[in-house]
């Protein structure tokens, strides 16, 4: 903001974000005041790009421990993993997740990015957050990933050829979400890290302990995360992890939207969808590793999430696979 001759303590003030925040890595801020402080300062400097230049210019390492963990792992599909779990740490109400393609392609799938309830995408930082995203994603692999388009929520902001130049793809405006369109047997895409930085960098993030509010949902996500297919979770369980009576965590996560059966029904489907897609492992040990009791179980979720069965969704991934190698 400050080489396109701004002042972005001015436009801190205006968004009420501490400007302090300015000078220190360290201060955690409301997502939504840096939002404002970039449609605040395109506004002030006619410069409707500055969500793509921010995204372009932004470093990896800003991550911290969480870059650290993306880059050591196994696979593509578990740095988004980590992504997913732990970006409470550095944004409160910043989340990512996989879900089905819009479109209905079944080897592609969604990386969505979104706030907390309630909370509507600025149409700057949903450009910053997304190109972000995209480079880091590149980056990780070495190169182009195949992504196929680009969802945005909002109106063409400046030249269309100014996003297709910035993520080498086609873009959509004012889709229902923001979202990366990828292949699916892009998570399947093997890593070169070293497991123990892996092994350490998460242990680090699992040691955080955001306050309570927006982020409740983040953090009863990581506890489902870690503990599913180890042994059987329920709210109390959870609850008791986060030191907190289950009465209030169902208050909490019923302020934000959310419930814990949604939630664990979420991440039982992501990580369901990444074992079918990824791996050949049984699909009754598929079931036990999501939590289900029986085969039959997640046969029936399947359909419920993806209208199919189990080893449909399978041989669609493995049938992707083969097309991108011919």
């Amino acid at each position: 903001m400050t080489g396109l001759g701004g002042d972005p303590e001015v436009y801190a003030r205006q968004a009420r974000l501490p400007v302090e925040a300015l000078d220190t890595d360290e201060l955690l801020v409301d997502d939504t005041a840096i939002a404002a402080v970039l449609e605040l300062a395109a506004a002030d400097l006619d410069c409707p790009d500055l969500g793509l230049l921010v995204g372009e210019a932004q470093d990896f390492s800003m991550l911290g421990p969480l870059w650290v963990a993306m880059q050591n792992s196994p696979t593509v599909g578990e740095a988004l993993e980590c992504l997913s779990r732990y970006m409470f740490v550095h944004a409160r109400e910043v989340s990512f997740s996989l879900v089905d393609d819009p479109d209905g392609a079944r080897d592609v799938v969604g990386l969505r990015y979104a706030l907390g309830a309630g909370k509507r995408l600025l149409p700057q930082a949903a450009d910053m957050t997304l190109l972000f995203v995209h480079r880091a994603m590149t980056f990780l692999v070495g190169g182009s990933y195949g992504l196929r388009s680009v969802e945005l929520p909002h109106d063409l902001l400046a030249e269309r050829r100014r996003y297709q130049d910035a993520f080498g793809a086609g873009i959509r405006f004012n889709r229902p979400e923001a979202l990366l369109r990828v292949p699916t047997s892009f998570l399947s895409r093997p890593l070169v890290g070293d497991n123990t930085l892996r092994r350490l960098a998460v242990a680090f993030l699992s040691r955080q302990s955001p306050e309570s509010g927006p982020v409740t949902t983040g953090r009863v996500r990581a506890v489902i995360d870690q503990s599913l297919g180890t042994r059987s979770i329920d709210l109390g369980d959870v609850a008791r992890v986060l030191d907190v009576h289950p009465r209030t965590l169902q208050r909490q996560l019923a302020a934000e939207g959310e419930s814990f059966a949604s939630i664990l029904d979420n991440v039982r489907r992501a990580r369901a969808r990444y074992y079918l897609t990824t791996t050949d492992i049984p699909l009754s040990q598929v079931g036990n590793l999501v939590g289900l009791a029986e085969q039959a179980v997640l046969s029936r979720c399947a359909r419920r999430w993806w209208g199919r069965t189990p080893t449909a969704v399978r041989r669609e991934a493995q049938a992707g696979n083969t097309i991108g190698k011919k």
